[in-house]
C-alpha cells in the first residue's frame, strides 16, 4: 500500500494565534467552604478565563452582583431557600446571567429552575473544570442574545407604535379644489425610534375656504406623539363644527392644558384661513414660526404677530390678514426642526432668515414644488453638517404658478 502524503491541518498551522476569551466575573453565591474551594479549584485546573467572586449569603451578594457577568447559586443558603431564593436572585441579577449550582439531583427541580429564568441547573460531583467553565460562558451568551432579542423586540413595538401615531399625525389632507394644490412633508429627528409631536390637517369647510394648521408639541416619545394626534383631531373636529375662526386655538389650548402630563408641556401653531375667492389668508401664530409668501419670485416671511406658546398663558392669537399680489403664489408652513439646525461649525442657528437665503439660490427655482420641502431639509442639513436633531413638518399650499 502506497502510503497518502500528509496532509496540513487548516486552522491548527503554527504562528496563529487565536484570540483569547473574553474574562468573566463570575459572583459564587455559596455558604459552604468546602464547595466554595472545590469551584475554585475546578475553575483553576481548568485554566477558566474566570475571575471569581465568593458570596456566603443573599445579602452579601446584593452588594457584589451589578458587576458581575454570571452569578452561580446554591439553593440552599441561610436567606433564601430553593426556588424562592432563585427568584430574588433573577429580580436583582439585571444583565448577569443565572446558573443554578446545587447538591440536589432533582431533575423536576432543575426544569422548574430553568422555567424561571436560570440559564443552566448543574450538580455538584457532576461537573469538572472544563464542563463547568463551558456552561459558565454558554450562559453568558445565551444571556446575552435575549437580552438582544428583548432590545430588538422592543425596538419593533416603538417603531410600530410610532407609525401608529405618524398616521394620526399626518393626516391625509380633507379637500377637494383643484384651485391649490397642497404638498406635505415630514420626517423625523435624530431621537432613536422617538416620533415627535408635530402635527398638521388641512380641511376644506366651503368651495373657495381652506383651513391648514401646523403645530408641534414640545419633547419626543409616545406621550407627546400622542398629545398632538389629540390636538389635531380636536382641531379637525372644531373646524367642522363650525365654532367661529376667533374662538378654534383658545379651545385647542383647552384641550393641551387638560390633556398634557406635565404643566410644563406647550405646544406651537399656525394656523391660516384661506379665501380662495378674495385670494387672501388670515394667519394666526401662537409661538410659531411665520408661513413663508413665495410670489413674483420673491420670499418674504408673513409678518404676523408672533403670539404666546399654547398652554404658556392662555390669550386668544391675533390674526394677520395677507393680501396676495398675483394668482400666482405659494405658502409654506413648518415646523422650527427645519430652521434650527447650525450655519457649518458656528453656533449660529438656521432661522427664518437663512432659510429665505436658501429660497434664493438659483438651484431652487429648477425644484418641482411637490419636491421643494424635501430638497429644503436637504439643504439644510448639508448646512447643518448633519442630519437635523428635531424632526420636520411642512405644508405647501400653492396656486398657480406657485412663485
Amino acid at each position: 500500500m502506497v502510503p497518502l502524503p500528509a496532509q496540513p491541518q487548516r486552522g491548527l498551522d503554527r504562528g496563529v494565534v487565536l484570540p483569547q476569551p473574553e474574562r468573566l466575573k463570575v459572583l459564587l453565591v455559596e455558604d459552604d467552604e468546602g464547595d466554595a474551594f472545590l469551584v475554585t479549584e475546578l475553575l483553576a485546573e481548568a485554566e477558566a478565563a474566570v475571575d471569581l467572586v465568593v458570596a456566603t449569603s443573599l445579602t452579601q451578594a446584593r452588594q457584589q452582583i451589578a458587576s458581575m457577568d454570571c452569578v452561580l447559586l446554591d439553593l440552599g443558603l441561610p436567606d433564601a431557600q430553593g426556588l424562592d431564593g432563585l427568584r430574588l436572585v433573577l429580580a436583582m441579577a439585571g444583565r448577569a446571567a443565572v446558573c443554578v449550582l446545587t447538591g440536589r439531583q432533582d431533575e423536576h427541580l432543575g426544569v422548574a429552575a430553568v422555567g424561571e429564568g436560570a440559564q443552566d441547573y448543574l450538580v455538584k460531583g457532576q461537573v469538572d473544570g472544563v464542563l463547568l467553565s463551558r456552561s459558565l460562558r454558554y450562559a453568558v451568551e445565551r444571556k446575552r442574545a435575549d437580552e438582544n432579542a428583548r432590545r430588538l423586540r422592543e425596538v419593533e413595538l416603538r417603531q410600530a407604535e410610532s407609525a401608529r401615531l405618524e398616521r394620526g399625525l399626518l393626516p391625509q389632507p380633507l379637500m377637494q379644489s383643484d384651485q391649490v394644490a397642497v404638498h406635505t412633508f415630514y420626517r423625523p429627528g435624530r431621537h432613536a425610534a422617538l416620533i415627535g409631536g408635530d402635527f398638521f390637517d388641512v380641511v376644506q369647510t366651503a368651495p373657495d375656504r381652506i383651513e391648514l394648521i401646523i403645530g408641534d408639541v414640545c419633547g419626543h416619545g409616545a406621550d407627546e406623539a400622542a398629545l398632538g394626534v389629540e390636538l389635531r383631531v380636536a382641531w379637525r373636529a372644531l373646524i367642522l363644527a363650525g365654532v367661529p375662526e376667533d374662538e378654534v386655538l383658545p379651545a385647542l389650548e383647552q384641550v393641551l392644558m387638560t390633556e398634557r402630563r406635565l404643566r410644563e408641556i406647550f405646544a406651537t401653531v399656525a394656523a391660516v384661513q384661506l379665501d380662495l375667492a378674495e385670494n387672501r389668508a388670515r394667519v394666526r401664530l401662537a409661538g410659531h414660526p411665520p408661513p413663508l409668501l413665495l410670489s413674483g419670485g420673491t420670499v418674504t416671511p408673513v409678518p404676523a404677530p408672533g403670539g404666546l406658546l399654547l398652554g404658556v398663558a392662555p390669550r386668544r392669537p391675533t390674526a394677520f390678514d395677507v393680501e396676495f399680489p398675483s394668482d400666482d403664489w405659494s405658502l409654506l408652513m413648518y415646523t422650527d426642526g427645519l430652521i434650527e439646525g447650525r450655519i457649518g461649525p458656528s453656533n449660529e442657528r438656521l432661522d427664518v432668515s437663512g432659510l429665505q437665503t436658501l429660497f434664493a439660490e438659483p438651484a431652487t427655482r429648477q425644484v418641482p414644488l411637490g419636491d421643494l420641502p424635501a430638497w429644503l431639509v436637504g439643504r439644510a442639513e448639508e448646512v447643518n453638517g448633519g442630519p437635523l436633531a428635531d424632526d420636520v413638518a411642512m405644508l405647501l399650499v400653492s396656486r398657480g404658478g406657485g412663485r
